[in-house]
């Protein structure tokens, strides 16, 4: 296991953190694909702006994320963390 992997495996261990998606590099490499489980993310919570709009707040590792353009992994975890 690579030392990002490592990292990654325990990187929301003290938080309450709710798996919504993955990330995957699309098969020609140009862009990067979201996939998102819409029954995870209806129990996610959400914010409204000043402007009346209404978000959900996910999150991916910094350190995944770079693997993952990098091509070192082929998909990394999206989350909801839970307040």
């Amino acid at each position: 296991m690579s030392k990002n992997n490592k990292i990654n495996k325990h990187e929301y261990e003290n938080t309450n953190a709710t798996l919504v998606g993955f990330a995957r590099k699309s098969n020609a490499g140009r862009a990067v694909k979201l996939s998102i489980n819409t029954t995870a993310f209806q129990d996610c919570a959400t914010y409204v702006t000043s402007d009346g709009q209404t978000y959900v707040q996910l999150i991916v590792s910094l350190n995944a994320m770079s693997g993952l353009i990098e091509g070192n992994r082929a998909v990394t975890s999206i989350n909801h963390l839970d307040d």
